[in-house]
């Protein structure tokens, strides 16, 4: 199928269901995009991760009770969040400990509460992998409400943000109340995490956190232009990825993450500065005195 074609179906009344699919792809992929960029910076794919497990029983109750899923994924992932953030305050443990605790554990609720649900295993499925062709139409608008809130408070709390995530002990001694500013942080994340479930599954969700924002870390070292890059990054993925889809009838989500994963083996090895060839041309060319000397002249 040729991109014209795609274009075409898009706009095909009877194809409603792809300008929705390619509408949450790319608002998932640009609010995951942002968020994602704190999560790199602080090390936090694991409570990616975890947030990502932890909102499945949320997500399957509300299958069972024919609840709204972005619902119940959402008060099962914040509830998740504040125990996260409650329990790593105890010293004794470390939060990568309480997380693996939190996250195993609602997983496995998740499991034994779609497992009692009548035809569970088509579910459960949708749920790992991602079901974008199924969106309604309200979820549509939710997704976008909620993005839109998701963005606003990270930019309103960005200054603060940024300080947690470069040095958290100066943060604290200036008055910076990173408990809270944590719990929220974690709350951001489990929102993005539940608007992009239906986009790309539970299981894969973590990509469009870490990938996009993990590439554009490679491009640049000033964090403004990497959070504009992420979600620019995410989206452009979304696109493709959803087309490659589309025309080779392949699961949307996991081709949506292939096409991220490759743009980030592409940047690994051929980013300007950071990537892997610049890396080995700069060891096999080191700059002479006097093109030093010039340079700090200059």
């Amino acid at each position: 199928m040729s991109p014209l074609d795609f274009v075409t179906d898009l706009f095909n009344p009877d194809l409603s269901f792809l300008p929705k699919a390619l509408a949450v792809a790319l608002m998932s992929s640009v609010v995951c995009g942002v968020v994602g960029t704190f999560v790199v910076l602080r090390g936090m794919a694991f409570i990616g991760d975890a947030v990502a497990h932890a909102v499945f029983p949320g997500l399957a109750i509300a299958f069972a009770v024919s609840g709204n899923l972005i619902l119940g994924g959402t008060i099962a992932g914040i509830v998740t969040a504040v125990l996260i953030a409650v329990f790593s305050q105890n010293r004794r443990l470390k939060e990568d400990s309480v997380i693996g605790v939190f996250f195993v554990g609602a997983f496995a609720l998740g499991i034994v509460i779609i497992s009692q649900t009548p035809g569970y295993a088509g579910s459960l499925q949708q749920f790992l992998f991602g079901s974008i062709t199924g969106i309604p139409d309200s979820d549509l608008y939710v997704v976008a409400g909620t993005g839109l809130l998701i963005l606003g408070v990270l930019f309103a709390l960005n200054k603060e943000f940024v300080a947690i995530s470069l040095d958290r002990e100066s943060a604290r001694a200036m008055g910076v109340r990173v408990f809270w500013l944590d719990l929220v942080l974690y709350v951001l994340v489990t929102l993005a995490v539940v608007i992009s479930v239906q986009t790309i599954g539970n299981v894969l969700v973590l990509a469009l956190l870490v990938t996009p924002a993990a590439t554009a870390r490679l491009l640049t070292d000033r964090l403004g232009v990497m959070m504009a890059l992420a979600p620019a990054i995410g989206g452009s993925s979304a696109l493709i990825g959803l087309y490659l889809s589309w025309s080779w009838d392949l699961p949307t989500g996991g081709t949506i993450v292939l096409v991220l994963t490759v743009l980030f083996l592409l940047t690994w090895f051929l980013a300007p500065r950071q990537g892997l060839l610049a890396t080995a041309r700069r060891r096999a060319h080191p700059p002479r005195v006097a093109d030093r000397a010039v340079r700090v002249g200059a």
